[in-house]
């Protein structure tokens, strides 16, 4: 067996609505379509599904998503104005050469944390 990509990331939500409008309003995904209680979005050919949880042992906050972005303090500012919680500012996290990595932690409506990221060339 070999594991080709990830074709699909799951985040749970406890207020469906609140959930998709956070992804489709304050994120700007994509909402590839919606049925019951599951909305698919599209992040660049990855699929995000939200659903509230079938079972109360999956009502955990997910995986941390980290969204690659081109202007990270761009994003930073322009999602602070829809009023998206961020746990710190744009930060270096790592170098290496003459490339930066930054993110900046954010959490969504429903307790689930997320990053923005962006890899830097410096001279």
């Amino acid at each position: 067996m070999k594991i080709n990509q990830v074709g699909q990331i799951g985040i749970p939500v406890k207020d469906f609505e609140r959930g998709v409008a956070f992804y489709k309003e304050k994120l700007t995904l994509p909402l590839l379509f919606s049925t019951g209680n599951l909305a698919f979005f599209d992040c660049n050919g990855v699929r995000l599904l939200l659903s509230l949880p079938e079972k109360e042992e999956f009502a955990n906050a997910s995986s941390i998503l980290y969204f690659t972005v081109e202007d990270i303090k761009g994003s930073y500012e322009e999602m602070l104005e829809k009023d998206v919680r961020f746990m710190d500012e744009p930060h270096v996290v790592a170098k290496m050469g003459d490339t930066e990595t930054w993110m900046a932690f954010f959490s969504d409506e429903e307790g689930n944390t997320h990053a923005l990221m962006s890899e830097v060339t410096v001279s």
